[in-house]
């Protein structure tokens, strides 16, 4: 089944990149799970921006760096970075795996 925006492109990044990126200071990464998903664990350094809610205007100016969405396991982080890319915003990379991946990778979490 196609996506509902199948003119964009989503560009899958590992866990062992974005940490690597976010380490630099490469990239702002928005989580766009929910606020009790994120109380439970979140990976440091990440944004809060339920998909539930989602509103393009509240994403940080990423001030150059590039804007990563993250999730549980990777559907809703495309599901944002379409969204984003459908209202003519340069959003196109996401946390392949989510969270889930991230975890599996050995990285670290917080609550």
């Amino acid at each position: 089944m196609p996506r509902p925006f199948a003119a964009v492109r989503v560009r899958d990044l590992s866990a062992a990149e974005v940490a690597a990126e976010l380490a630099a200071g490469r990239i702002l990464l928005v989580d766009v799970r929910e606020p009790g998903e994120t109380a439970q664990e979140r990976i440091p350094g990440s944004t809060l921006l339920p998909l539930s809610a989602f509103d393009l205007t509240a994403i940080p100016d990423p001030n150059g760096r590039e804007v990563v969405f993250s999730c549980r396991t990777g559907i809703r982080s495309i599901r944002a970075s379409e969204i984003a890319q459908a209202a003519g915003l340069p959003y196109r990379s996401h946390l392949a795996g989510g969270i889930v991946a991230w975890k599996a990778a050995g990285l670290p979490t917080e609550t």
